[in-house]
């Protein structure tokens, strides 16, 4: 496990902050006391814990990735308390009111939580740096003496944070997904983005060709008329879609530039209705008659047409759709871990489940490892109560214990070390990746998947190494696990495809396209107000004419309603605003030259 080093002075230091805290109270609580170790740092040296008596509190979580929303339960709630004596409260925009309507409010309320996690480094995060509801993490020498392992673990990140957003001095959060300097995917055996269809139900009607992403089309009705209903007797359909993860436009018809190696944004830059090529200059404007967006509307109408669509796609959320993927009422998965719920051990070990069927024009999008972070943030709320236990629990989130643990549970559940290598217990080995299996009590009780970390947002690239064991940190590039026997499923997509994992096919198959990590060291350009304004005018008006067009009733009506969406997101400034982000997109595509 980690090392502590552990001063008399720092203790002394520590002890009197606890003190002071003690004095205040907790939030939300009754004031209790609980000895638990003092954290851990990963300075060298010998390992030293002292008890520390601190109040136990608890802390609101703004999270705008959660899928969550209440208190914290299970496993992860169990580590969190014992560690840090702290319950955690999730406020999960997705959830209540949609992102933007929950921010607004929090912010005209004056209070973004204690923890807040921003979805994107967008005008939210801006914004909130600019009215005060961010603390500076220098002030007062916060990351200095309580965020060591930050600073050892992700310098480049908080460098970035300082350049673009606090002025050179101020350090307003930390991006997600800090990993080495190092080219290639930084994904493990799955990109984020890729096609993967029911394979045993492919294999039934014959593996057919697929050219273009509009071939998926009649292999999948082939598929829904072999399969017509789940496991409940629910009928089965290609595509079960979700409102609650829309932003600038309709998530799950973005996937599609996902799966052409385009993303929204460049790495540096969140954009704002253009999508920009991982590895070249190209951008496209997502009204652009022939972009990846607008031909993802198109096939969702043909598809609704061919009785396709989950009907309720226009209204649920995020969870409904993963409760019909694990019944298995779901054909199609845009993204390698959404059919998670489905690939079961029992139903992968006789053959049944997902897995990648790629088209020919497929050239996937894989963000590479990026020792600058990506754009999902950790910041403080700038009203909260507990600065110093708030940066523990995120200097520990930065950890390799933390993110072990955060992901996996701790040591001794659902892994254990065995000659130093990582191993999935027996438990483990029925959980993962997210399955209901019970928790023994003195972990925390509960079922493995609804006790899972809710904040929904990661640290370290779990490709990357963990340094204390020589594995990833992510459990499918365990040695351990690479040594077992494959699924029945896996063997035979194995045959089919001549690879052994997603990404090395894409790998093999020169169908990747990697971001580069850039750095610029320049300051984040900042839309006008009257120009976010406008952005946030027209994102409404594409989200509200995306979802119409998929259910259009016919061909004539579909031309009409795209005819009004353009013509009102242009009269709303549409073009101005592509117009700003791609002078933006320019110094990117500038770095990535001279990097």
């Amino acid at each position: 496990m980690v090392k502590t080093k552990r001063s008399l002075v720092t203790l002394l230091v520590f002890v009197m902050c606890v003190s002071l805290l003690a004095a205040c109270g907790s939030k939300g609580n009754d004031p209790k006391t609980t000895p638990t170790p003092a954290p851990k740092t990963s300075n060298e040296g010998t390992d030293v814990v002292e008890p520390v008596t601190r109040d136990e509190i608890t802390i609101d979580i703004f999270s705008m990735l959660s899928n969550f929303s209440g208190e914290q339960t299970g496993w992860f709630a169990h580590v969190v308390k014992e560690k840090f004596n702290i319950n955690i409260n999730i406020i999960a925009s997705n959830l209540e009111g949609g992102g933007d309507t929950k921010f607004q409010t929090m912010m005209a309320g004056g209070d973004l939580g204690d923890l807040v996690v921003f979805g994107d480094t967008d005008a939210k995060y801006t914004d909130a740096i600019a009215a005060g509801m961010l603390l500076d993490w220098n002030k007062d020498g916060l990351v200095d003496q309580y965020g060591k392992n930050l600073l050892q673990n992700a310098p480049k990140a908080l460098e970035k944070n300082t350049a673009q957003f606090g002025g050179g001095t101020a350090i307003y959060g930390v991006g997600n997904d800090v990993g080495p300097d190092t080219a290639g995917p930084s994904e493990a055996q799955e990109l984020n983005y890729h096609p993967n269809l029911r394979w045993d139900l492919y294999e039934a009607i014959g593996k057919p060709a697929i050219k273009t992403m509009e071939d998926y089309l009649p292999v999948l009705k082939a598929m829904q008329e072999a399969q017509p209903e789940s496991d409940s007797g629910k009928p089965t359909y290609a595509f079960s879609m979700w409102g609650d993860w829309d932003g600038n436009m309709m998530m799950n018809t973005k996937a599609w530039a996902g799966m052409h190696g385009f993303e929204e944004g460049d790495g540096f830059n969140p954009g704002g209705f253009t999508l920009v090529s991982a590895d070249t200059e190209e951008v496209q404007s997502i009204l652009d008659e022939n972009s990846y967006y607008m031909r993802g509307l198109k096939l969702y109408f043909d598809a609704n047409q061919m009785g396709l669509v989950d009907p309720d796609s226009i209204t649920q959320n995020f969870g409904d759709a993963v409760n019909k993927m694990t019944d298995g009422q779901v054909l199609f998965s845009w993204f390698s871990w959404f059919d998670d719920a489905y690939n079961t051990p029992e139903r992968t070990a006789e053959g049944k489940g997902f897995h990648l069927v790629p088209f020919d024009e497929a050239r996937s999008f894989s963000y590479g490892f990026n020792p600058y972070g990506g754009n999902r943030v950790y910041a403080i709320g700038s009203k909260t109560e507990h600065p110093d236990r708030v940066m523990e629990l995120i200097d520990w989130l930065y950890t390799p214990e933390g993110t072990l643990t955060a992901n996996y549970g701790p040591e001794g559940m659902a892994w254990e070390l065995v000659d130093g290598k990582p191993v999935l217990t027996a438990l483990g080995l029925e959980a993962f990746p997210s399955n209901k299996t019970a928790i023994p009590a003195e972990f925390g009780g509960g079922v493995w998947d609804d006790g899972r970390n809710q904040i929904n947002n990661t640290t370290f690239k779990t490709s990357m190494i963990n340094p204390e064991n020589g594995d990833p940190y992510d459990y499918s590039l365990w040695t351990s696990t690479l040594a077992k026997a494959p699924t029945k499923l896996d063997e035979n997509w194995r045959a089919a495809m001549g690879a052994n994992t997603a990404v090395e096919w894409f790998v093999k198959n020169n169908k990747i396209a990697v971001q580069k990590a850039i750095f610029t060291g320049k300051p984040y350009v900042e839309m006008s107000d009257d120009l976010k304004q406008k952005q946030g005018q027209v994102a409404a008006v594409i989200k509200e004419y995306s979802w119409k067009l998929i259910y259009a009733n016919d061909q004539a009506q579909f031309d009409k309603l795209k005819e009004e969406m353009i013509n009102k997101a242009k009269g709303l400034g549409y073009d101005e605003v592509v117009a700003f982000n791609k002078e933006q997109h320019k110094v990117v595509f500038e770095a990535r030259k001279s990097s």
